[in-house]
């Protein structure tokens, strides 16, 4: 890593203006990888590099969707966005396309914040710190946000060239993909013209997409009295960490270990042999992530000190030897504390400790037409309890709405059980996929042209903005295709350097041979 620091006087010339409110929005201060940098190919790593300086959670994209006003604004190109805050960028077809299809490019500008505890990152005001290793492209201790900034990276770099045969395209940048799909919900119905739609957020180089599973935000809230500790009473901390993680609906089927689903297994086996009280929780991070790490302050009695030491000794072996194939770093630790913090009464806390175990989370049922396809799942991705306010956030997948449906009634029960209050928000549908797609049938012979080797035509568990946007497009064909991402969502998330240089061979391959306009 080196450090580069760009010094501008103040200029006069308009395009010098532009380009020194593009540097800008880099930051002066531009850290970056040399080594990344250089990458080939050259065109998509440079600007996956430049992307990753400007920080762009969900929700607060304002400076990236900047960022790319000012990369059109360098590059001489119409813009325009629409009241939800999704950008289109548009450039004409070279000279010897202009009789084709215009096709529309899109990504989503956001990523995923996470980061491991023990690391100290701002991502509201700190560019990503990027490495290669071996055929990877890793960050240091967060999340890389190659999803689906290398798909952005990838759009820049045809916007920019002056080489590459493409026909007219409407480039869509959708806001807030990862924490509901709100830019795409809410898409304008008329700013784009184009009939055919390749979205770059696949994350298997051997894959096209051609449909995906909805989804539903599941939010449960209670506020307790807490109580005061007796005299003889003691708190512990219980924490669980060093889990793998990852995309809550790709990485669904995999058995990684939840950090929330552990630790109040955990708790279940502590309340077998004596009575405890939850005092505060504080497990997991965002829906779409399988969280990692997970931690909880009971009290018990004093006299149970000793037994209580050997149950998290003995839990520490057992998930450790359950999880080896899966979270060969999960890592199990307590610590008695002096201080004396507020309690939930003991009916209470067991009931808490029942509903959370009794919880889906996971595969909740396979598709029965689709062979090895996960049908719905639910991630139980964040248990906080401060103060005596309760908040527990579940995101449910299904490529069924009626299935979709049954699981978050099943989810809602528990915990209305206990007289929590549940509600749903972020519902979007699924993509259906569509065997007899002439896009499908133009971008598998691109593949075997390139390849020699038939792609695999996937309907994927994760949520992809397809389906949504051809809700307010109905004649748009469309596909998804990409580089291979793994660990997406999650601090080990690395993204392959000889799959990324396929997917740009194959991209621009799709670009030179999209159809003729049909009258």
């Amino acid at each position: 890593m080196r450090k580069l620091t760009l010094i501008f006087s103040y200029l006069n010339n308009t395009n010098e203006i532009i380009n020194l409110l593009f540097v800008n929005f880099v930051k002066i201060r531009l850290i970056m990888s040399q080594e990344v940098s250089n990458i080939e190919p050259v065109e998509v790593w440079k600007n996956f590099v430049l992307l990753n300086q400007v920080p762009r959670p969900s929700k607060k994209e304002e400076r990236v969707i900047e960022f790319l006003i000012s990369f059109a604004k360098k590059n001489n190109l119409e813009y325009k966005q629409d009241e939800i805050g999704n950008l289109v960028i548009t450039k004409e077809a070279t000279l010897d396309m202009t009789a084709c299809e215009t096709v529309v490019l899109q990504s989503h500008v956001d990523m995923v914040h996470e980061k491991n505890n023990e690391v100290e990152f701002d991502f509201l005001n700190s560019g990503i710190k990027m490495y290669v290793e071996g055929d990877w492209v890793k960050a240091s201790g967060t999340t890389l946000g190659a999803d689906n900034g290398l798909g952005v990276a990838a759009i820049m770099a045809v916007l920019e060239s002056k080489e590459i045969s493409h026909p007219k395209i409407e480039a869509l940048f959708t806001i807030d993909e990862e924490t509901g799909m709100t830019g795409a919900l809410n898409l304008s119905d008329s700013i784009l013209s184009g009939k055919i739609l390749l979205n770059l957020d696949t994350e298997e180089d051997d894959e096209i997409c051609i449909g995906c599973a909805g989804g539903i935000d599941i939010t449960i809230n209670r506020s307790y009295i807490l109580n005061d500790l007796s005299d003889d009473e003691v708190c512990a901390e219980i924490s669980l960490n060093g889990l793998t993680g990852g995309h809550s609906g790709a990485e669904i089927h995999k058995g990684l270990g939840n950090s929330n689903k552990i630790l109040f297994e955990i708790l279940n086996e502590i309340i077998k042999h004596f009575k405890i009280s939850i005092c505060s929780i504080n497990g997991g991070g965002l829906r779409n992530a399988i969280p990692r790490e997970s931690s909880t302050v009971i009290s018990f009695s004093k006299d149970n000190i000793n037994l209580f030491e050997q149950i998290i000794k003995k839990s520490l072996q057992k998930y450790k030897t359950k999880f080896k194939g899966t979270d060969s770093n999960l890592n199990l630790e307590f610590q008695i504390l002096n201080d004396k913090i507020e309690q939930l009464n003991y009916k209470e806390s067991v009931e808490l400790i029942d509903a959370i175990n009794n919880c889906p989370n996971g595969v909740f049922e396979m598709s029965k037409s689709i062979d090895g396809l996960v049908e719905t799942s639910n991630n139980l991705a964040n248990v906080k309890l401060i103060e005596g306010k309760l908040k527990i956030m579940c995101l449910t997948r299904s490529s069924s709405e009626d299935s979709k449906a049954q699981l978050s009634k099943v989810i809602s029960k528990i915990f209305e059980d206990i007289s929590c209050d549940c509600t749903f928000s972020g519902g979007y549908p699924g993509w259906e996929p569509n065997i007899d797609s002439n896009t499908l049938k133009e971008v598998k012979n691109s593949y075997i042209k390139l390849f020699s080797s038939e792609p695999k035509v996937n309907v994927i568990h994760a949520g992809l903005e397809c389906g949504i946007i051809g809700s307010h497009y109905p004649e748009m064909d469309m596909i998804s295709f990409g580089p291979t991402i793994l660990g997406a969502h999650s601090p080990d998330e690395k993204a392959s350097i000889s799959s990324t240089q396929k997917f740009w061979s194959f991209f621009t391959e799709v670009l030179a041979n999209i159809p003729q306009k049909v009258d």
